[in-house]
């Protein structure tokens, strides 16, 4: 049995049915969830979160569930669902970091990509998701490898409306793999959300899904799996990153692409608000 075949036969046979995990039950209107403590910081103020309905209804098989978070916080399936690039691409990132400048990474990643960012931080790091399962595997992870001892914030929050962030308030900010899985409005707003949180000459570094090249295997045989498990990764096979960022707004971009084009590395620097829009 492929991978794409095992993950579809755990979407049908997970012991908890859809139903039980609809947008009413209190384990997606959780209104006591808030910040969890900064351990070198007080807690922040604590914040009300909903899970939106897009994860909910798309894919709360692969991040809500407790059995999604077991079966995929697995380095060797993590690497398999990225055809054995998941180190490469999880080192592109990191290479991008100046360890020693404020970041928040927006929504949590299986694997050990976090970990290896909060190890390598001096700088305060923040990490942002609105599920509190996510944040509660990421806090295992982290304490498993001594990474709590470092400036590490968790916060529960919406990507679309990081109200507990103030403006310009980051150096950095990183988003890897998470702009696939977003619909189209969510996606403009996360960006601008991480855009405006982001200080002038601060660098938006974005891991993600891209158009492969015509020659490729992917370019044929991905779109059937982003209809079967990612309806709306093929929005990024059609539009440049920056199409969806806050219009009006300056900035500098690079971009590399990996694995006969179906991945991307986009850096984006954040220019003073008198300066015009550039790309190279």
């Amino acid at each position: 049995m492929n991978m794409l075949h095992r993950i579809s036969l755990y979407r049908r046979l997970w012991l908890i049915p859809r139903a039980r995990m609809s947008s009413s039950s209190s384990f997606f209107h959780d209104k006591s969830c808030g910040t969890l403590p900064h351990p070198k910081s007080q807690a922040r103020p604590a914040t009300s979160t909903i899970i939106p309905a897009y994860l909910v209804d798309t894919y709360w098989w692969a991040y809500l569930h407790p059995k999604g978070v077991q079966l995929f916080e697995r380095d060797w399936i993590v690497n398999a669902i990225l055809w054995g690039n998941y180190n490469l691409l999880a080192t592109e990132m990191l290479r991008e970091i100046n360890p020693d400048k404020t970041t928040l990474q927006i929504a949590c990643a299986y694997g050990n990509v976090t970990t290896r960012l909060a190890l390598g931080m001096r700088a305060p790091l923040d990490v942002v998701d609105v599920a509190p399962i996510q944040i509660e595997n990421l806090r295992t992870k982290l304490e498993a490898a001594g990474a709590l001892d470092k400036e590490v914030g968790l916060m529960l929050s919406d990507a679309t409306k990081l109200t507990n962030i103030s403006n310009a308030s980051r150096e950095q900010v990183v988003m890897f793999f998470l702009l696939h899985e977003l619909p189209k409005q969510a996606r403009r707003e996360a960006l601008a959300e991480a855009w405006r949180v982001l200080a002038d000459g601060g660098k938006l570094i974005i891991i993600d899904y891209h158009r492969p090249t015509r020659w490729s295997f992917h370019r044929y045989f991905m779109p059937f799996v982003f209809h079967t498990l990612e309806p709306f990764a093929m929005d990024l096979w059609k539009s440049q990153i920056t199409d969806w960022l806050p219009k009006a707004t300056g900035y500098s971009m690079r971009k590399d692409v990996f694995f006969q084009g179906l991945y991307q590395k986009v850096v984006i620097t954040k220019a003073s608000s008198s300066l015009l829009c550039s790309t190279h």
